[in-house]
């Protein structure tokens, strides 16, 4: 194992003073008897799922401890690395994290990798119960010939590139091209074409990287197509990011109205919220520009497009091997009704030319550690209302629970319900009885194997220095995006 740098450190006192909500859920507050008093309960994970069962447990028990075990030196997974740059109001919810991190029966182990650094069973023997929240943290792959070919790569990294994941840093993708391909039509696909077309002026006072940022500022990249198996009425983005595309500068849309023809007509028996974003496709699509917009169109330099009832079926290589230089497609169509509907091929392909693609079909989770059950097909911790399976004291909450779908809303209601599962099993006298050493034992272990934690204070020094280092660039931040000078920097 690398040497790390370090530093000790204790439990913050801050006051936890407010008020959590949490719905309409009942409070278990003084309902615990004298035995239930002072429960150790650890969280593996520091993103949204991570954070709000802690915020839950510390709200409904008044006397629970919670530690919160993270693999990187900075909390907040996915609001951190997974949100756009250019969505920062979405990043507000780390001052609720925040918060809970400052509450004195809180405390934040970053840098400790559960699984390697650490096991499972060692934590299940600490504490009384554990919470599994690390997310999904692979991308699901193609499976498609060329697949591995330079110029392809996994939306997942991308995102993780130009928002400062570690484990990305290395990407270093080849915008070079004119042409770039996204096989996906979710938010995350509609995220990355938005970074790739957005003039970087746009980016430069935001939390991007600085290395990207300089890739992009010279990225060839003038046209971006969205591929989908099915039709319009099934993409998984949102109107606020459709919104943002059509109204995107210097770029204007591509929608084939062929492809809405008769959509009119359904859109009686659609949800509202679906119902609304169909319109805005089939106004963009089908109708004549207003003059101030039929203006920006026809200015713009650069161009993004969906292609739906498209399957893709080989990565096609440039004539060197190289590269790639297309995507093969099998065109589609559609069978059966509501969610049930599925593309099925027609027997003719066509060849998209491109020198990008972007693979975004969907995140997945790891298994975590031998004893945790895994169910690898539907890549999530089998379980019954967060309560792992077969697995007394081990619940799992987020992504790893009920797979990679949903917003940060979707996922607190979803912890919250965990942490409510978890109390109501403690009330029950299900969970084990009698003190349990909690961090204490994990401390003495992480030190005799030479892991070093960083504590949420550590952060927050890190955290400084970021904002500081953005300051001379008009930028919110500069992520540090090396573990090892993030560690050093804390090294004294």
């Amino acid at each position: 194992m690398t040497s790390r740098c370090w530093r000790w450190w204790g439990r913050s006192a801050w006051p936890w003073t407010r008020p959590l909500s949490t719905g309409s859920t009942p409070s278990f507050r003084h309902q615990f008897s004298t035995q239930e008093k002072t429960p150790q309960i650890c969280v593996v994970g520091s993103g949204p799922a991570g954070f709000y069962t802690a915020q839950h447990l510390l709200k409904q028990h008044p006397q629970a401890h919670v530690d919160i075990y993270e693999k990187q030196p900075v909390p907040f997974g996915l609001v951190r690395f997974g949100v756009a740059p250019d969505h920062p109001e979405v990043k507000n919810v780390i001052n609720t994290f925040t918060q809970t991190a400052h509450s004195g029966r809180c405390a934040f182990w970053g840098n400790v990798e559960v699984g390697r650094d650490v096991t499972v069973p060692e934590l299940r023997e600490a504490y009384h119960a554990v919470v599994l929240s690390y997310g999904a943290e692979d991308h699901r792959a193609l499976e498609i010939p060329g697949e591995e070919l330079p110029g392809v790569c996994s939306a997942r990294a991308f995102v993780g590139w130009y928002n400062g994941l570690p484990e990305n840093q290395e990407l270093k993708p080849d915008l070079s091209c004119d042409t770039a391909v996204i096989l996906g039509q979710g938010n995350v696909a509609l995220d990355v074409a938005r970074i790739l077309l957005t003039p970087p002026e746009h980016l430069e006072k935001t939390d991007i990287t600085k290395a990207a940022l300089g890739v992009l500022r010279q990225s060839q990249v003038k046209t971006v197509w969205l591929v989908g198996r099915r039709g319009p009425l099934q993409v998984a983005f949102t109107i606020k990011e459709l919104r943002e595309m059509i109204q995107l500068p210097g770029t204007r849309p591509i929608l084939d109205p062929v492809d809405f023809l008769g959509l009119q007509d359904r859109l009686k028996e659609v949800p509202r919220p679906r119902k609304r974003l169909m319109e805005l496709l089939l106004r963009t699509a089908m109708e004549k520009p207003g003059r101030e917009e039929a203006a920006h169109w026809a200015s713009a330099s650069r161009a993004w497009g969906l292609r739906f009832f498209r399957s893709p079926q080989q990565v096609l290589p440039s004539p060197d091997g190289r590269g790639a230089a297309g995507v093969r497609l099998a065109v589609t169509r559609l069978e059966g009704v509501g969610e049930a509907t599925r593309a099925v091929p027609t027997g003719v392909m066509e060849d998209l030319p491109c020198g990008l693609v972007l693979s975004s079909i969907g995140y997945k989770s790891r298994p975590i550690d031998p004893s945790v059950p895994f169910d690898s097909k539907l890549g999530v911790i089998p379980n019954v209302e967060g309560r792992v399976t077969d697995v007394p004291g081990l619940y799992c909450s987020g992504w790893v629970k009920r797979g990679p779908t949903g917003v940060i809303a979707t996922t607190m209601t979803d912890s919250f319900l965990t942490g409510q599962t978890l109390l109501q099993d403690l009330k029950a006298g299900l969970l084990p009885s009698g003190p349990r050493p909690g961090s204490a034992a994990i401390q003495a272990l992480l030190s005799s194997r030479g892991v070093q934690p960083v504590s949420f204070s550590d952060w927050e020094k890190l955290d400084a220095e970021e904002v500081a280092r953005g300051q001379s660039t008009g930028k919110p931040r500069e992520k540090l995006v090396d573990p090892q000078e993030m560690l050093c920097l804390l090294g004294h």
